[in-house]
């Protein structure tokens, strides 16, 4: 069965430097046009860390027969690709990273160090500014219609 999930256009760090203290404080949850989305507290300078993508790391495999459970949103998943083939599943022992919506002109970026996604700011954000990035959904599975609004948006969710 296909699936979307986020499919990582990240870049790999081996510095250090990016594991220390994150801004986690500086967002807050709440209702968005996406249903739950994340927003910025305070002002969030260019490249900081904003927050780690925590959930269950598991196989495609898992990631399979998890798909569809929830019945009242059943395309709806929280699964975070990895290069190693490995997903993190947001939605099983995650945190508020994993509300955080598509754009197709997002303000957040993800980068892999030593295993870990960190979302670090793409430029500056201001306090009340919803925290976005883009999901790139493989463009071999089902389409998902793009919402966000931006003045380059793709029109779909979908990597074309």
């Amino acid at each position: 069965m296909e699936y979307p999930f986020i499919s990582c256009k990240c870049i790999t760090y081996g510095r250090v430097d990016l594991l220390e203290e994150s801004i986690e404080s500086f967002i807050k949850v709440r209702h968005s046009i996406h249903g739950n989305g994340v927003f910025a507290a305070r002002k969030i300078p260019t490249g900081a860390r904003i927050i780690e993508y925590r959930g269950k790391r598991i196989t495609e495999k898992q990631a399979e027969k998890r798909f569809g459970q929830d019945p009242d949103n059943p395309y709806h998943t929280f699964f975070f690709s990895l290069d190693s083939g490995k997903l993190i599943d947001g939605g099983d022992e995650g945190n508020d990273a994993r509300w955080i919506n598509h754009s197709c002109e997002p303000n957040v970026r993800a980068v892999i160090l030593k295993g870990h996604i960190l979302y670090l700011s793409k430029r500056w954000i201001e306090a009340g500014e919803e925290l976005t990035i883009d999901y790139h959904f493989p463009k071999d599975v089902e389409r998902v219609a793009c919402k966000c609004g931006a003045e380059k948006c793709r029109g779909t969710i979908n990597v074309k």
